[in-house]
């Protein structure tokens, strides 16, 4: 019998490929960490515009609503419980009060109790970010370009600042995308995601009243899904797993201290025409204005992606763009919406129709060129991850943000509030009822944590058309503003110092007790 020899490792050869299988591990962990991708870059340098860029982090408290939900999340925490009444004004005090976005409250809440301001910049700083990660995820989803998507960054984060504050709809900003994402790439509903569904609707409804956007979105879906199967032949996505998940994201909004009232507030709240165009917010956006170029961009794109949705079959889509289009064009609110969640369904739209434009074959080998560029750059961008450089990212913000010269540009602009007045309002009587704009309001509750009671403030649903009417005839010195000052027993007044009833109020007799840049302090005879 002949002797097989078995060939046998040279010296030292088993120890290199080991080695070099575990460097190329390494590598690829190292390169999933530490070097980011398209969306962790965007990220990253959307996370340090939010808090650095022009007014710094004082631009995200350029509405005072952040102070009362600062300090409604400190006496949640405190009391263990929601507040069942108005515990701000003297106005509405002891009236029923929904804390609606009472979640998003007490996030506040805590981390002010952390770091103060500074906190809460980073918190919305972060959420905001994280939002448009999560929206590079959504264009992948729909099968969008790398280099469109990259294009489109700019009009989207242009149209994020217009709204980009430190309030609970930033919340509302991060679910939709995901929510979006998470509906675009289902195929059937496994009890993970509804489970996932279930909790994220229950999360979303005490958060911010957006949450009616998710069933509205789901619903989207299983309608297009089945209006496609009604216009065109071939294979197309079922209704039903769509329609499962819009019950489940019904199902998980009950889950909230108000139960179906909540449903039945938002709704009238919403609802009111009439109560909505006397808030600024509300309104539509003014193209005329100075820099807007990018919000028209991003209207044109969003307005580019509704004919080629309907040439890719995509009914859920056409109808979904439609949708936020014109809440956006109705309200300003709406086109940080049109930025996050129409932009990414237009990249699908645009690539899809790029790769089936009939063209010259000189154009079209340019075209097929470039995509299949696009393609092999995104095959090698999904390896790179860059997480370790998010978290180095936030906690370089988080430094920056104790630096005392960047502290002390955090918070609520002696330009915009009356922080240097305060002072003398501190010295007033507790009982004082001063009469102070809804654009006070918020800061004064915030300045003093709730221990003054204000007259008016950014909780239009809590308030009513009603008092909204009384309030704008006040504060315009409209006939019959007198007998109103003397109705709501009016004994001191903090104004602007461009407000008309400031003169009103000084030629009745009233007498000036302080005065800055910013704000007027009067004390009646």
């Amino acid at each position: 019998m002949a002797n097989i020899q078995v060939p046998r490792d040279k010296p030292g050869s088993r120890a290199v490929t080991n080695t070099s299988t575990g460097s190329s591990v390494v590598g690829r962990v190292f390169v999933s960490l530490c070097l980011p991708d398209a969306a962790m870059l965007v990220s990253v340098v959307a996370l340090f515009i939010s808090l650095f860029l022009g007014d710094g982090p004082e631009k995200l408290f350029r509405d005072s609503d952040t102070g009362w939900h600062v300090r409604n999340g400190e006496a949640i925490l405190a009391g263990k419980q929601l507040p069942p009444s108005d515990p701000y004004s003297f106005t509405k005090s002891g009236q029923v009060w929904f804390a609606w976005e009472w979640c998003a409250d007490v996030a506040m809440g805590a981390v002010h109790g952390w770091n103060g301001l500074k906190g809460v910049a980073l918190l919305y700083a972060v959420a905001g970010s994280a939002a448009v990660w999560v929206w590079f995820q959504l264009h992948w989803a729909c099968g969008g370009n790398f280099f469109i998507a990259c294009a489109m960054a700019a009009p989207m984060l242009t149209t994020l600042s217009l709204h980009w504050l430190a309030r609970p709809h930033v919340f509302g900003w991060l679910l939709a995308v995901a929510a979006l994402c998470l509906l675009e790439r289902m195929r059937t509903v496994t009890l993970p995601l509804a489970v996932t569904v279930f909790g994220g609707s229950a999360l979303w409804a005490n958060t911010h009243g957006s949450f009616i956007l998710l069933p509205l979105m789901a619903a989207a879906y299983a309608c297009g899904a089945w209006l496609s199967g009604l216009l065109w032949d071939g294979p197309h996505r079922r209704p039903l797993p769509f329609l499962h998940f819009l019950l489940i994201a019904v199902a998980g909004t009950f889950v909230n201290p108000y139960g179906h009232q909540l449903h039945i507030h938002v709704f009238a709240y919403l609802s009111n025409g009439e109560l909505l165009a006397r808030i600024g917010e509300f309104q539509s956006f003014n193209f005329h204005a100075a820099g807007a170029g990018q919000v028209i961009l991003t209207v044109a794109l969003a307005m580019l992606a509704i004919p080629l949705t309907l040439g890719n079959r995509r009914a859920d889509h056409f109808l979904l763009c439609c949708g936020v289009l014109v809440m956006s064009l109705r309200s300003a609110r709406g086109l940080p919406l049109l930025g996050l969640l129409v932009l990414p369904l237009g990249n699908g739209a645009i690539t899809a129709a790029l790769r089936r434009w009939d063209v010259t074959a000189k154009l079209r080998r340019r075209l097929d060129t470039a995509l299949a560029y696009s393609e092999r750059f995104r095959a090698l961008e999904v390896q790179c991850g860059g997480y370790a450089a998010g978290a180095a990212a936030v906690t370089l913000a988080f430094v920056l943000l104790q630096a005392p010269a960047i502290a002390a540009q955090t918070g609520f602009s002696p330009r915009e509030f009356p922080v240097q007045a305060s002072a003398a309002v501190e010295q007033l009587p507790v009982d004082a009822r001063i009469l102070a704009p809804d654009k006070y309001g918020g800061y004064l509750i915030y300045r003093f944590a709730g221990r003054r009671r204000v007259f008016f403030d950014g909780r239009s649903d809590f308030y009513g058309v009603g008092f909204m009417q009384d309030y704008i005839r006040l504060i315009e010195a409209r006939p019959g503003w007198r007998e109103q000052v003397s109705q709501f027993g009016f004994t001191h007044a903090l104004l602007p110092n461009n407000y008309s009833l400031v003169d009103g109020l000084r030629h009745w007799g009233w007498q000036q007790i302080y005065r800055d840049g910013t704000a007027t302090l009067l004390r009646r005879n």
